[in-house]
């Protein structure tokens, strides 16, 4: 029952306290003047660029999609201004037709991808092929690297499999014994005094009491957290890992894509449906970037002298390396300076192709900025793709910002993930409220939201600055950041926190150094980075 005390608890305490709760749009503000630690990017256009000349720069959101008619972005999106919407012809010769506001990559003319497989499934898949049943005595030498990574996807995607359906089953049932107490008490919204004073004889019921009876304890109030929306949301989430990403006989390349997968050259296949099924994530991204400035609607993007690419090729599951590598091209070639990616997964499977795809990007004057991830780990040593350090040894994209997520008091947000060598730098990640499909808005947190900060501060210095390459900016951002003082909480891993919670064990808190999460020991600041941009420009 503990555990399932601990899990619930996870998912609800994070949205039921406000009174910590940060400004709206604090990731623009300034700690100084508005005591949150937020890039200071109203400052320097209010202060610095106010009456500046800037040029409009194209940013790439390489995401699972984006709301290109949003009515706090669609000022702001790219529009292909060679292709005539809708007439079934490739008006600009590029190999993509009718890519108004850009490009689909895993979709074809039967629909687009909504779920795919983990990277891990799709491995354990076709190692099983290969090895399962077969004798260790028996593998030859020249395999037995692979037959090691074989035993090690096995374990982990077993492991996977049997925590996501037991969530699954464990919220499923909490939600349904959670609307049969709504029931028993008469009332569809419950506050503290409801729980407090009722008693059930069945044994779901008085669990989902003892659980409520724990949140109250700890200083929450139960009308303030909406238990049916993040009930339901954790029952989709699990049903989807484990009907889906963890599904070995799912695989919806073949009838929804139709490409060679094999091929990696291969580059015309997609779609023109930016938007897909699900398009908040990348809405989201979009809108910290690049949302509209100023009129009044909805919130502010850290830049407004852009415009906003839409490439899809993110599922919900794990992105395909082909898929990622095309991506960047796509972005490339039709003119985007600077590409976020807020994706990231443990496994590579063609990561020479993604390389290929990055050298292209670096040959071309282009920035990419991507999250470091949410596990709350130490990338030392450890592998997060896609990752600037090249496979085959020729060295690291050298314009390749990766970003960490930091919460408005400046600590590291609990899930990031961090390292000293392995990120460059940390951003707002926590409280980030953006847009959302269909003229929405949403609050979300992740290195998602940090990466696409600190990608609207490059296209910001890239507007007003117009002469600095791609390396220039990411060396004004790595040397302006905000220095934090003293020790903050390390994240804690997401395993190590998986198996206190199964012990019931209490995970004591350490304490670091900014300079032990990332290379510059600081947080982006970008009125910082204007005035070291002002300075070049001045040859000072």
């Amino acid at each position: 029952m503990k555990y399932i005390i601990y899990l619930f608890l996870s998912l609800t305490l994070a949205f039921s306290s406000s009174a910590q709760k940060a400004p709206d749009r604090w990731f623009n503000l300034d700690y100084a003047n508005d005591g949150v630690a937020g890039v200071s990017s109203d400052k320097a256009i209010r202060e610095i660029l106010k009456d500046k000349k800037a040029q409009d720069i194209i940013v790439a959101v390489i995401d699972g999609g984006t709301d290109p008619i949003h009515e706090d972005l669609k000022e702001n999106m790219w529009v292909n201004s060679k292709e005539i919407a809708g007439n079934g012809v490739d008006d600009d010769e590029n190999g993509y037709i009718d890519d108004i506001y850009g490009w689909d990559f895993i979709g074809n003319a039967n629909g687009t991808v909504e779920f795919d497989n983990m990277e891990v499934t799709r491995l354990y898949r076709d190692l099983k092929k290969k090895y399962d049943g077969v004798d260790r005595k028996n593998i030859t030498s020249d395999k037995k690297q692979e037959y090691a990574l074989y035993i090690k996807v096995k374990e982990e995607f077993q492991k996977k499999y049997e925590t996501s359906k037991k969530n699954y089953e464990i919220y499923y049932n909490f939600l349904k014994s959670y609307n049969a107490l709504k029931k028993e008490i008469g009332k569809e919204k419950l506050s503290n005094e409801d729980i407090a004073s009722f008693k059930s004889e069945d044994p779901a019921t008085a669990l989902v009491l003892n659980i409520l009876h724990n949140i109250i304890a700890g200083g929450s109030n139960i009308e303030d957290i909406d238990f049916d929306t993040e009930l339901k949301g954790a029952v989709e989430h699990y049903e989807v890992e484990y009907k889906y990403q963890l599904n070995l006989d799912y695989d919806p390349r073949t009838k929804l894509v139709g490409d060679n997968y094999s091929n990696m050259n291969e580059r015309k296949y997609g779609n023109n449906e930016v938007k897909g099924p699900d398009a908040t994530h990348g809405t989201h991204v979009a809108g910290i970037i690049g949302a509209i400035r100023e009129n009044n609607i909805g919130m502010d993007g850290v830049c407004n002298h852009l415009k906003i690419m839409v490439v899809r090729c993110v599922p919900n599951g794990d992105e395909r390396d082909k898929d990622v590598a095309n991506a960047i091209r796509y972005a490339v070639d039709n003119g985007a300076k600077i590409i976020n990616m807020s994706f990231g997964k443990y496994y590579g499977t063609n990561k020479a192709s993604v390389d290929e795809a990055v050298k292209y990007a670096m040959n071309r004057d282009v920035l990419i900025v991507h999250a470091a991830g949410n596990e709350g780990a130490n990338l030392k040593g450890k592998q997060h793709f896609p990752t600037r350090i090249y496979a085959d040894k020729s060295g690291e994209a050298k314009a390749w910002i990766e970003v960490g997520a930091s919460q408005p008091n400046m600590q590291p947000a609990s899930f990031s993930n961090y390292g000293s060598k392995d990120v460059d730098l940390f951003a707002p990640g926590t409280e980030i409220y953006s847009t959302t499909p269909d003229n929405k808005y949403q609050v979300l947190q992740g290195t998602s939201m940090a990466s696409p900060v600190v990608a609207g501060c490059a296209a910001l210095l890239r507007a007003y600055y117009p002469n600095l390459t791609a390396e220039q900016v990411k060396s004004i951002l790595l040397k302006t950041v905000t220095k934090v003082p003293g020790k903050m909480v390390l994240p804690v891993d997401d395993e190590a926190q998986a198996k206190a919670e199964e012990t019931d064990k209490k995970i004591s808190p350490s304490r670091v150094t900014y300079k032990k999460l990332c290379r510059t020991g600081g947080i982006v600041n970008v009125y910082k980075a204007v005035i070291a941009a002002e300075a070049m420009k001045e040859g000072k």
